[in-house]
């Protein structure tokens, strides 16, 4: 086993560094915190290759990661991360930049035959047999010194993600899917995706589908005010406002500090602080325009409409057995609904999902394609429009 090189001096970050620049790939990870601020608190970078795995240390190196950061959004080089969101967002609030390209095995996992959103310890079990140590899971790694049973656990992450890298890649290339994956890879690289503009932010809360147009008005100030305040404060969006009571505000529209303190739930010091504001944003939101939910429908369909969505179905399962994968992972039944919805905003007419199924449903939704039936074999044929 390679030996952990802990990065916690200029001098060996800019070793590291030097070694870093002439790799085509990084397996990377981080630990953070985020349970007391809005934006996570950076605690302790992990990077691997099959030869040498590192652990930086940005406490100690606060204000010198510059080089660090220059090397991960270098375009040349591959950044391999499990469900790299939340890493990716740690990266660009910190550098300003998306780390372009990316690999992530979560995303690949469904390729060759795990579940979607399959966890790093699931993988590491699958591809090597290896059960992972759960035991610093709740570790607060922003407490020094870490233990070298900390460091060791952290650098294990990327230890065997890259080994799990050059496993799927070869799968991949074996099965002819290595490029499948390239435009979800290039739909991570959205900034909308890790800067969520205020006026937006409603669109997150969830329960919101049940209200009327002019409730959703309020919503969306009352969540765009506390987004900016917990930007503004770094502190969590729930400690500042839950999202139950935003809902609650938007039903019963209190526009007066008694209205409003008789919302149950509602703390005495929040109304002291933001009591008076809060109230004029939602009379300010009661004379604005209704807003739209978009695709918001009734959720009891017709008998027609689940006739067509059961058709949908049979040619999901047909695709999914004929390249060996779990209908699911191809297409649910919500991602087919979404498709009769909004074409615009389905998943299944962007990526892999597009080249196996989704440019069928379209044409079949079109009456350009047909399912029949011939001696217990579903076949499609191309229909004359």
């Amino acid at each position: 086993m390679n030996e952990i090189q802990y990065v916690d001096s200029v001098a060996l970050l800019q070793d590291l560094c030097q070694k870093m620049q002439h790799e085509p790939w990084l397996a990377i990870d981080t630990e953070f915190l985020r349970e007391k601020t809005y934006y996570p608190k950076f605690c302790l970078l992990q990077i691997a290759t099959l030869e040498w795995v590192a652990c930086v240390d940005p406490i100690a190196l606060e204000g010198e990661l510059d080089e660090l950061f220059a090397i991960i959004n270098d375009p040349a080089i591959v950044k391999v991360l499990h469900s790299c969101r939340q890493d990716v967002e740690i990266f660009y609030q910190l550098s300003g930049k998306l780390p372009a390209p990316v690999y992530d095995t979560q995303l690949v996992a469904p390729l060759l035959g795990f579940q979607e959103n399959t966890g790093y310890a699931m993988l590491v079990s699958g591809f090597l047999n290896i059960n992972l140590s759960k035991i610093h899971t709740r570790t607060d790694w922003s407490q020094r010194p870490l233990s070298a049973d900390q460091i060791q656990y952290a650098a294990d992450d990327v230890i065997y993600l890259a080994k799990i890298y050059q496993m799927m890649q070869k799968k991949l290339q074996a099965l002819g899917r290595e490029d499948w994956l390239k435009e979800d890879f290039e739909q991570l690289m959205n900034e909308e995706l890790y800067d969520i503009p205020p006026e937006k932010a409603w669109l997150k809360i969830r329960g919101k589908n049940k209200l009327t147009g002019k409730q959703l008005a309020i919503v969306q100030a009352l969540a765009e005010w506390r987004e900016q305040v917990a930007k503004n404060d770094n502190r969590p969006k729930n400690w500042i406002l839950r999202d139950e009571l935003i809902l609650d505000m938007a039903k019963l529209q209190p526009v007066h500090l008694k209205a409003l303190s008789e919302i149950r739930g509602m703390n005495d010091g929040f109304i002291r602080r933001s009591g008076k504001q809060v109230c004029e944003l939602i009379a300010k939101a009661q004379d604005m325009p209704g807003l739209k939910l978009k695709n918001k429908t009734n959720n009891k369909k017709s008998q027609k409409q689940e006739a067509v969505l059961d058709i949908l179905t049979g040619l999901v399962r047909l695709r999914a057995d004929e390249n060996s994968l779990n209908p699911v992972i191809l297409a649910t039944r919500k991602d087919l609904e979404q498709l009769i919805l909004d074409e615009q905003e389905s998943s299944l007419l962007h990526g892999w999902r597009y080249s196996m199924v989704g440019q069928e449903l379209q044409q079949l939704l079109q009456g350009k394609l047909a399912l029949c039936v011939d001696k217990n074999n579903v076949k499609i044929q191309q229909q004359e429009v």
